[in-house]
């Protein structure tokens, strides 16, 4: 049986196309023996998340157990929001969160994307959990990956020198991470 990777697209307009080259170059670097899935997350601007939370929740229930789950930016916060707040009935091998936005500030429109102070401590327990973030990001600021280190002792982090905010679209760096599994 294939090992089942989950990946949660990033957000804004087009995010689902602009991952999709992503997710190619990730199938391509791991090979056959991986099957990932990548259900396109609409954003319901009535819901203070937009609605991500309800929907990775359901995606989540359509994976096998077992699966990884890999996110980026937009999608990347949100799983994070998702698994602190949520008890999920599946075993998580391990998440690969590549230029995760750190939200914080006092905005009304970022409550329902701000993680609690105990985030950390809520997260899945003995599940790896790996940060890629490049230093030259146009997008989110490179401070936003310190902060989850500062967050998140047990995380596993990659400084990127180069690639901006899509990596160049190669996610070969998160394929050999995930080979070692």
């Amino acid at each position: 049986m294939k090992q089942q990777i989950l990946f949660i697209q990033g957000g804004g307009d087009g995010g689902y196309d602009f991952d999709k080259a992503f997710v190619d170059s990730l199938q391509k670097a791991l090979g056959d023996n991986y099957d990932i899935k990548y259900p396109e997350i609409k954003s319901d601007e009535s819901a203070s998340d937009f609605g991500w939370n309800k929907q990775i929740g359901a995606e989540i229930s359509n994976v096998s157990s077992n699966f990884i789950l890999v996110g980026h930016s937009f999608g990347a916060s949100m799983i994070l929001k998702f698994l602190s707040e949520n008890l999920i009935d599946k075993k998580i091998k391990a998440i690969f969160l590549v230029a995760t936005p750190f939200w914080s500030g006092n905005e009304k429109w970022k409550d329902g994307f701000k993680l609690r102070e105990d985030f950390a401590q809520k997260l899945p327990k003995k599940v790896p959990i790996f940060f890629y973030h490049t230093k030259d990001d146009e997008e989110i600021p490179f401070s936003h990956f310190e902060q989850y280190r500062e967050k998140i002792k047990r995380g596993i982090f990659f400084e990127i020198k180069t690639g901006g905010h899509q990596l160049n679209n190669d996610l070969s760096i998160l394929a050999k991470e995930i080979l070692k599994l």
